[in-house]
């Protein structure tokens, strides 16, 4: 099956003010497959929403793309002119920013905001676009659909908030939508929603969805493949349950055991300190020639300093990055 989306060795640099460029990502490369979903997982800083920004050439202006290859149904999205961007973005690739009370106008009915992304890309009349936009937002509000029409950003709820920002992703059905920590700001049962949500909707509409997160928790059971990100490399990436349950690079375990900590009864918690990742995320504009995670790795080797591994094929449809499992 030929890939919807194929990235190749893709290389993304920030210019600083002082004309030094640094990189954000480092040959990523990987595939997602029509009605797949992918999670991007990483701490802060890792490079996710660069990702995300790379992919629809939505970057600052001190980022550029120095190197690689990204093809959309089977497109040059790096050589495409912003035309040809224009009538891609929101119609055959759509984004979901981290921040719903930042990514919606305030003073705009969010009926209307969806209404918007649908003129921009269908010569409808006003009526039509009003009809089609309360159809929108009916698929992922189950009743009050007219309130919600009608409602202004502040009046709802920050899990309502959330659900306009995928009505307005959905609105011209898109083939690819790219989510940036859609649910960061929501309570733990409104992220289990959000992500219910996104299923049934990927039944409806067949779409596949690039979720980038920094909370494992959330992909468990949600994701088809993981992608790990450090330090703007891919660490590992395989099926979401092998990456969760039998993490290979010594990263993606450490992050792991932080977010997901051991069970232990009570007694025990209270004296117990959290599980920390030692050392400090690295400043990409000193990174050296080894790997990457080698300073905070409680399991380097001499090599991890000298140049930085390859990805390796560990068991089926998983590779990871690591001197640990190449045999050469």
């Amino acid at each position: 099956m030929t890939p919807l989306l194929e990235v190749e060795n893709l290389h993304v640099v920030y210019t600083s003010r002082d004309r030094h460029d640094f990189p954000a990502l480092a040959g990523v490369s990987f595939a997602i497959a029509p009605g797949e979903t992918l999670g991007v997982l990483g701490e802060s800083g890792s490079g996710k929403s660069t990702l995300a920004a790379a992919l629809l050439r939505l970057l600052p202006p001190s980022g550029k793309i120095s190197q690689g290859k990204i093809l959309f149904e089977e497109r040059d999205l790096i050589h495409a002119s912003l035309c040809e961007l224009e009538k891609l973005r929101g119609k055959r690739i759509a984004t979901i920013f981290q921040e719903p009370s930042l990514a919606l106008h305030p003073t705009i009915q969010v009926g209307k905001q969806v209404a918007d992304v649908l003129a921009a890309h269908e010569s409808l009349d006003r009526k039509a676009l009003r009809e089609k936009a309360v159809q929108t937002l009916a698929a992922v509000f189950p009743s009050d659909v007219e309130r919600i029409f009608a409602s202004y950003p502040h009046e709802l709820s920050g899990g309502q908030r959330a659900r306009v920002l995928i009505a307005q992703a959905i609105a011209c059905k898109p083939s690819l939508i790219v989510a940036d920590e859609p649910t960061a700001s929501l309570d733990p049962t409104t992220q289990l929603e959000i992500l219910s949500l996104f299923q049934t909707l990927q039944l409806q509409f067949n779409f596949s969805l690039i979720l980038i997160t920094h909370n494992p928790a959330l992909l468990a059971d949600f994701a088809d493949r993981v992608l790990v990100l450090y330090a703007g490399r891919v660490a590992e990436i395989g099926p979401a349950a092998s990456v969760i349950s039998s993490p290979q690079h010594p990263y993606t375990r450490a992050l792991l055991r932080c977010m997901v900590p051991g069970l232990q009864d009570e007694s025990a918690a209270r004296k117990s300190k959290l599980p920390v990742i030692a050392g400090d995320s690295p400043r990409m504009d000193f990174l050296g020639h080894g790997c990457a995670f080698e300073p905070r790795c409680n399991e380097r080797m001499e090599i991890c300093s000298a140049c930085a591994p390859s990805p390796v094929a560990t068991i089926e449809r998983h590779t990871v990055s690591c001197f640990k499992y190449d045999e050469n």
